[in-house]
């Protein structure tokens, strides 16, 4: 069952991640692949580097489409992907999942510069989003137990767009992923 899994999302992120990701030169897999690796190269611990790999797997669990962004719709990858995740993996890498679209709000409310960073299709999703949090927002989402992965995975994020940039294949990641997985019952 675990290795069932695995090469799901193996073949997942090799077979239907070529779309486009948003509006940048890169596709779903290599700004799925860049994330993991920033966090790997950062030595982070294999469920964020998971999560990093898998955080918008709602898209692919689910076709959402290139940029539904620009036709004013918030897909709701974040709750999708989580919800798809849960039944395979703990907290540990489905809350980072979850919360990284908040964590983008989290971040224009708390630093005065985050939002000058943002790419014009994340400036986009965010006014679908509910825009940057309000005070009350920032502290319940402070008070999230994984709040400071999900910040981290959104660091990954906004970086991870980057045409041409070599990293490691699926396959490299793939041991993150299994080494994640919840026991078999």
């Amino acid at each position: 069952m675990a290795s069932d899994i695995v090469e799901k999302i193996h073949d997942m992120l090799e077979r239907r991640a070529d779309g486009a990701y948003g509006l940048h030169d890169v596709t779903q897999r290599q700004h799925a692949l860049q994330s993991a690796w920033l966090a790997e190269q950062q030595g982070k611990s294999p469920a964020l580097i998971a999560a990093a790999l898998m955080h918008d797997i709602g898209h692919l669990v689910h076709d959402l489409g290139e940029n539904p962004a620009a036709e004013g719709v918030d897909d709701r990858h974040e709750d999708l992907g989580h919800a798809w995740l849960a039944q395979y993996f703990g907290p540990e890498v489905t809350e980072p999942v979850r919360l990284h679209v908040a964590a983008k709000r989290y971040l224009c409310a708390t630093e005065a510069d985050y939002f000058g960073k943002l790419s014009p299709d994340s400036v986009l999703s965010l006014s679908l989003q509910g825009g940057p949090m309000s005070a009350g927002e920032v502290a319940a989402f402070e008070a999230l137990p994984h709040h400071a992965d999900a910040v981290q995975l959104r660091r990954y994020d906004e970086e991870a767009k980057i045409k041409d940039l070599e990293t490691p294949p699926v396959a490299h990641f793939m041991t993150y992923v299994a080494r994640c997985l919840k026991p078999a019952p």
